[in-house]
């Protein structure tokens, strides 16, 4: 008797190259998401400011205000497309592996850095890693399907929140119950940094990336016409045009041009770039802030660790509700834009007029609770 198609195929075992393909799959998600979440393990970083204006450095507020933390900012503009270019023409694991070397700099500079050009020093390998983080986000993309694109970016963006968390935690845990120092602090994100990056030099390299390496397109010979062979120089003129059409920054250029044409996109654009740069001088100065409602010489009543992993998880909750808010966006987006930006300033202002320090705090992780809502929206 002979069996039914569906019995047939029930009968059939699985592909060993699906199988195959699964097992790597699972695998390099695992190893991904777990350089992602070590990768964030810095449970110094969120005392780097009382740290510099401790005893073990000394240095006056008026010198990181002004002549340290600044360094940072004009670094990061100079470098940001630099390292973007290069994240995406070295195939993203040497800008991580740069960005591993970078992270250790910052704090070998940290600990053993004395003078305000030490600090200086720092603050551009600083600019240089924030820079570098596209490299994880786009490296994931190059390594899937694009079937996968969403889970995989679900994975990723859980466990780098979850390392962020974890180190401020971590952080916080060990300076007010362990009543650990400043400076050994900083001697355990540097062993955590050396390990992410033995982690990084085991990532796999992709073969391909967005624009410089992409796919070689199929050639489709034609025959050259009357025209061409009696006018080779007008063959010439064309071939440079389409080398120059193909050439990867001005095809970049124009697609950021097609882009830019629906008004949406445009729109919510303009927010991040504007919103995003508020967000960040925030992030860099709000520290000092603290220092300037709250000034203590005691380690254990500074809570900065708490306050970012606060900021942390409502950052994570916020933007995974994002994705089920069902709005009508095209109608919307204006007054959503304007009501959670009108929001945010309020909040500024807030941590700038008040004298409460857990006032600063509420502030600051409602403030950066209100960034994050829009992030995934705006992607």
């Amino acid at each position: 008797m002979v069996p039914s198609s569906q019995e047939a195929e029930k009968q059939m075992p699985a592909e060993p190259g699906q199988d195959l393909e699964l097992k790597s799959w699972r695998c390099l998600v695992f190893y991904l998401c777990f350089y992602g979440f070590m990768a964030q393990l810095r449970p110094g970083e969120s005392f780097i400011t009382p740290y510099l204006l401790g005893p073990d450095k000394n240095f006056t507020r008026e010198q990181v205000t002004n002549e340290i933390t600044p360094v940072l900012s004009y670094c990061y503009l100079v470098v940001l497309v630099p390292v973007f270019l290069l994240t995406d023409y070295l195939r993203y694991k040497p800008v991580l592996v740069l960005q591993s070397l970078s992270y250790i700099s910052v704090w070998l500079l940290l600990l053993w850095g004395h003078s305000v050009p030490h600090m200086q020093l720092m603050e551009l390998f600083y600019s240089v890693t924030m820079a570098a983080r596209i490299a994880y986000s786009s490296y994931i993309f190059s390594l899937v399907r694009p079937a996968r694109y969403q889970r995989m970016a679900s994975y990723s963006r859980a466990a780098t929140l979850l390392g962020v968390f974890t180190s401020s935690v971590l952080g916080q845990l060990l300076v007010t119950v362990g009543r650990v120092s400043f400076s050994t602090l900083n001697y355990i994100s540097l062993g955590l940094l050396a390990f992410s990056l033995v982690l990084a030099l085991f990532l796999k390299r992709p073969r391909r990336s967005l624009f410089f390496n992409r796919d070689a397109p199929v050639c489709r010979g034609a025959a050259p016409s009357e025209l061409d062979r009696m006018n080779p120089d007008a063959k010439l003129g064309r071939a440079l045009l389409e080398a120059w059409r193909d050439w990867t920054l001005v095809r970049m250029l124009r697609e950021l041009g097609d882009n830019l044409r629906s008004p949406q996109l445009r729109l919510w654009s303009l927010w991040w770039v504007f919103n995003s740069a508020a967000y960040y001088l925030i992030v860099y100065y709000v520290h000092i802030l603290w220092n300037v409602v709250h000034p203590t010489t005691d380690s254990t009543s500074v809570y900065n660790g708490g306050a970012d992993a606060a900021s942390t998880l409502l950052g994570a909750i916020t933007s995974f509700s994002a994705g089920f808010v069902k709005v009508h966006w095209a109608l919307w987006a204006k007054l959503v834009i304007a009501g959670v930006t009108a929001a945010q300033a309020a909040l500024v202002f807030l941590m700038y007029s008040t004298n409460n320090i857990w006032l600063c705090y509420v502030a600051f992780v409602l403030f950066r609770g209100a960034y994050q809502f829009l992030v995934p929206i705006a992607t």
